[in-house]
């Protein structure tokens, strides 16, 4: 089953949107520490409004303790791609069903060890100035892509 994972997140209400995303989804959505506000937070549960009950949601200590639990899946990591490490467009690669779709903070992205252990590299195609975009969006468009290329949204 592909997830969504999200490492050490820092604004509430993008994690509370993904957890909204994978509510509607179905899709575990894992949340590695530190987290840059607590699970309390009401930015965090107006985001994700009354969807929490149904996010399938783990928080881990740290990506070891992640790994560890998860040695079968394969670690597909966003990028923006500015960084100098090879990646695909994100609607080119071929997605499987033990993915797990892992997104950096907002405000750094993944840390160049977690990219370089990375099984593969992914990046939403982007013109213009901007550099990035939002967590929340980019979290949706892969997602969205993994599933349809596993042939998830045939079902749901």
């Amino acid at each position: 089953m592909i997830e969504v994972v999200l490492y050490e997140p820092e604004i509430p209400q993008n994690t509370g949107s993904v957890a909204r995303l994978c509510a509607a989804t179905k899709t575990p959505l894992h949340l590695i520490k530190p987290l840059g506000f607590s699970l309390e937070d009401r930015y965090l549960k107006r985001a994700g409004l009354d969807y929490w009950p149904h996010v399938n949601l783990t928080v881990w200590e740290d990506f070891a303790a992640f790994r560890a639990a998860r040695p079968g899946a394969r670690l597909v990591a966003a990028t923006a791609g500015n960084r100098g490490h090879d990646s695909a467009p994100y609607h080119l690669l071929d997605y499987g069903p033990d993915d797990a779709l892992v997104f950096g903070t907002e405000s750094r992205g993944l840390p160049e060890a977690l990219l370089e252990a990375a099984d593969a590299r992914v990046r939403i195609p982007i013109w213009g100035q901007v550099r990035s975009l939002n967590l929340a969006n980019a979290a949706s468009i892969v997602l969205y892509e993994a599933l349809r290329h596993v042939g998830e949204l045939d079902r749901k």
